[in-house]
């Protein structure tokens, strides 16, 4: 392979801009240029791809595909130049292409605009793929990168959907949901497979008969038939000739135009067909709340998931391989319930397309999926009516219910009882029927996975607990992972260059074997001096962009207090703003009190139909109006919402926070992912043992760690006991002016009583125990503020977190899956 020298990418970049683009360099545009950029290293990745089709073809072990209905990339261009160790050259490409250029155009003064070629301006042009909301989408994104680092053959599918997650815009404090275009400019990372299409059917009915061997037959009749369509994205690993595949389906009509109809003049019917078949790939997760967006989400789920389903049978045919083998050659991870409708839909088709018997069948379907649940939120465990079910799934529907009354023997076999029977049953007998996700995606996986240590034990002890009783080896723990790829080495290239400098760059592909040897680096003052400096610049960068975006202005000197992740009651934003509504009292009282000062940065989206989540926003913007302009606080702290929080910002957010605000009521956060990538890069926690906290917190030590609140086990206590929140409220001064603030409109003057409905329902019933933790929460800060006085002390915790969190690398999370779930061989 030719040597990828800046001379050789120049030429590479120039030619795509002439032959892919067809412009000459003088008329192109910066998005034309990017363009040129990346279809240039798209290029490079494509010898990696063969390697992986060769090992595909050859494998003698499982391929492993991952279905999920999110992806949350993030822009591919940085991430594929480290990977493929060409971001140096590819910034001395742009570098001469400039000096090229701007010669070019001093020969022709005046008859082109002036225009200024810059690497960094060309990475931070590429648009986003929208194709995720949050973690799920970010932890299939992150293990993509894994699997293809470590060359484990595998294969992701999901959705391409024209327009992704909503873009954020905040008029008047309040979220206003945007469409996510991110496709206007076309999309160079991927490649469109025309010739590689499914058909998959909806409604309709179902027939039966006797064929001519005598062996009964259901046919199913689809009322319309929608085509897959697919487009492939080449995931690159970490400096190694590998790249795996991630297989995005779009929906397509089989006849796109019905020429009779428009002849008769019936203009809609002629295009009817092409609108019902392309609104299933068209927008990420519809509002659900009307019955035509919870119709289209079905759609969605069944139409990504056949067209996987069949595509891996086709590789498993041409592979010589027989169908009654299917299991042995592929294994199937279903990224929580979304995907969970493939157990039925392998059903489907291995009994009614290769005619297998009902036990093979459903011995192949059982040993081929693996289910991680992601939530123990109850109102998050997917259930569908039957109707709309049956209506638009009329087979599946047969085949559920035949698997239902044969998993129920099998459980009563096992020991149920008619009670028990019940609860685990797949349908939910209470009127309207439903029929339960979780319940089909446990019954038809081999292995059960939660995604914390704390987690896996409340699914065991309460989501699941029916299940853990009469299945106990199918369930295990794998606890989250990021990628330090994307989350070091391409979001804080100044922290990572400093730790190259000292300990080598091997961590970058191993982070667990490697980043711990930083630690005796705490005891270093220059290290800390390099450390503190590089971290001010982190800061710097994120106040710039906190200025332009959220229009307030921010001191890169104080303390950088963060919140950054979905907007969801139990994740409790509103505890911290009672917090800052607490200093902002007190200041109030008393302008000359001794506070270190804070910038309170928040960022994140709430969903379309969530209207609490919604008002947590407006509330964030109306206490930093009142807050950010008050004399009395001079400055001291400030109040900023970064908004359309995506991947990108989030590479200037992580590596910039001095605390990482992980405060979520213990027992519902399953795992999550950000409080890892704010350790990797240096931040301290302030939170809760809930989730992955826990074991960071263990891995850190926990005298590096602030700690506060109610454990998992004391929330169930209290609950169970008759939890009264207006109790605290009662006998706790603070947090009564605090609340009394919110209700008495100092924070809302022109719309009198906006935040009654969020007073009300915390002083009456106060579901994620905001009253019962609020006073540890800001005793904790108080020992936060004590910690960031001492700079050195500070600086030390920080280097230990980061030193301390390799095992929080998705690298490691994926040779436990290919351990203890996957049965695959690294």
């Amino acid at each position: 392979m030719t040597e990828i020298t800046p001379e050789v990418l120049k030429h590479s970049i120039l030619d795509a801009l002439k032959y892919s683009l067809v412009r000459g360099p003088k008329y192109a545009t910066r998005e034309e240029w990017y363009t040129a950029l990346a279809v240039a290293v798209r290029s490079l990745t494509i010898d990696h791809w063969q390697n992986f089709s060769a090992k595909l073809a050859g494998v003698d072990d499982r391929v492993v595909v991952y279905l999920s209905a999110e992806y949350l990339l993030g822009p591919h261009l940085a991430n594929n130049l480290l990977n493929l160790g060409l971001t140096e050259a590819a910034r001395r490409a742009i570098e001469s292409l400039n000096a090229d250029l701007q010669l070019a155009l001093q020969s022709e003064e005046g008859q082109h605009k002036p225009f200024e070629l810059s690497f960094d301006d060309l990475i931070a042009s590429e648009e986003e793929p929208g194709l995720g909301n949050g973690g799920l989408g970010r932890l299939a994104a992150c293990y993509m990168d894994s699997m293809a680092t470590l060359q484990i053959p595998s294969l992701g599918y999901g959705i391409r959907y024209e327009f992704g997650i909503f873009d954020q815009r905040i008029s008047r404090g309040w979220q206003v949901e945007i469409t996510d275009q991110w496709l206007r400019n076309g999309n160079p990372w991927e490649i469109p497979r025309p010739q590689i299409s499914y058909s998959v059917g909806f409604g309709g009915k179902t027939t039966s008969a006797t064929d001519e061997a005598g062996r009964y037959r259901v046919y199913w009749r689809p009322a319309r038939m929608v085509k897959g369509v697919a487009y492939d994205t080449l995931i690159t690993g970490y400096r190694v000739p590998f790249a795996n595949r991630l297989r995005l389906w779009k929906a397509e009509s089989h006849d796109s135009f019905n020429f009779e109809a428009f002849n008769r003049g019936d203009y809609m019917r002629a295009v009817e067909e092409k609108v019902f078949s392309e609104n299933i790939s068209k927008v990420l997760y519809p509002n659900d709340e009307p019955q035509q967006g919870r119709e289209l989400r079905l759609q969605q789920q069944y139409f990504f998931v056949s067209c996987s389903l069949q595509d891996m049978i086709r590789l498993h045919i041409s592979r010589g391989s027989a169908i009654g083998n299917f299991h042995k050659c592929w294994v199937v991870q279903l990224n929580d319930t979304h995907p969970a409708v493939a157990v039925a839909e392998l059903m489907r088709i291995l009994l009614d397309l290769y005619y297998l018997p009902w036990e093979q069948a459903w011995e192949i379907t059982r040993q081929t999926f693996a289910y991680t649940n992601h939530t123990l939120l109850p109102e998050a465990l997917e259930k569908w009516d039957l109707g709309l079910f049956s209506r638009l799934l009329p087979r599946h529907t047969e085949i559920l219910f035949e698997l239902n009354r044969r998993f129920l023997d099998e459980v009563k076999e096992r020991g149920a009882d008619e009670v028990m029977a019940r609860r685990l049953s797949l349908i939910d007998e209470t009127p309207p029927k439903y029929i339960r996700m979780a319940h089909l995606a446990a019954a038809g996986s081999y292995r059960i996975n939660g995604v914390a240590e704390l987690h896996t034990e409340l699914l065991k002890r309460d989501v699941l607990y029916d299940f853990a009783e009469i299945f106990p080896e199918r369930f295990t723990n794998v606890t989250n992972g990021v990628t330090p790829r994307r989350w070091i080495a391409v979001s804080n290239p100044g922290l990572a260059k400093l730790i190259t400098s000292r300990i080598g760059d091997q961590w970058v592909a191993d982070l667990e074997a490697h980043i711990r040897r930083l630690e005796p680096l705490a005891e270093d003052a220059e290290f800390r001096a390099q450390w503190r400096r590089i971290a001010r610049e982190n800061k710097s960068r994120l106040a710039k962009l906190i200025e332009l975006y959220g229009n307030v202005t921010v001191d890169p000197n104080t303390l950088f207090d963060v919140q950054a992740k979905r907007f969801h009651e139990y994740k409790r934003q509103h505890l911290n703003v009672l917090h800052i509504i607490t200093l902002f009292k007190r200041l109030r009282r008393d302008p000359s009190l001794d506070l270190v000062p804070r910038t309170f940065l928040f960022a994140g989206k709430a969903a379309p139909g969530y209207r609490m989540a919604k008002l947590m926003i407006k509330l964030i913007h109306s206490v930093a109006g009142v807050v950010n302009e008050d004399p009395a606080v001079g400055g001291r702290i400030k109040v900023a919402f970064l908004p359309d929080y995506n991947v990108k910002h989030s590479q200037d957010v992580y590596p910039a926070a001095d605390l990482s605000e992980q405060i979520s009521t213990a027992g519902k956060e399953a795992s999550g992912t950000g409080n890892m990538k704010f350790a990797m890069n240096g931040a301290l926690t302030i939170g809760t043992l809930d989730g992955a906290n826990i074991e960071i917190r263990r891995a850190v030590g926990p005298e590096n760690f602030f700690l506060f609140g109610l454990t998992a086990d004391q929330v169930r206590d209290l609950k169970s006991s008759g939890y009264r929140p207006r109790d605290y409220y009662e006998s706790n001064p603070e947090l009564r002016e605090c609340l009394d603030m919110i209700s008495s409109d100092v924070f809302s003057r022109s719309e009198p009583g906006l935040f009654a409905p969020m007073v009300d329902e915390l002083l009456g019933y106060d579901p994620y125990m905001l009253l019962a933790d609020y006073q540890s929460y800001v005793d904790c800060q108080e020992r936060v503020s004590r910690a960031f006085l001492d700079t050195e002390a500070w600086t030390r915790m920080s280097i230990l977190n980061c030193a301390r969190t390799g095992r929080f690398s998705s690298d490691r999370s994926i040779r436990e899956y290919c351990e203890k779930v996957w049965n695959v061989r690294i």
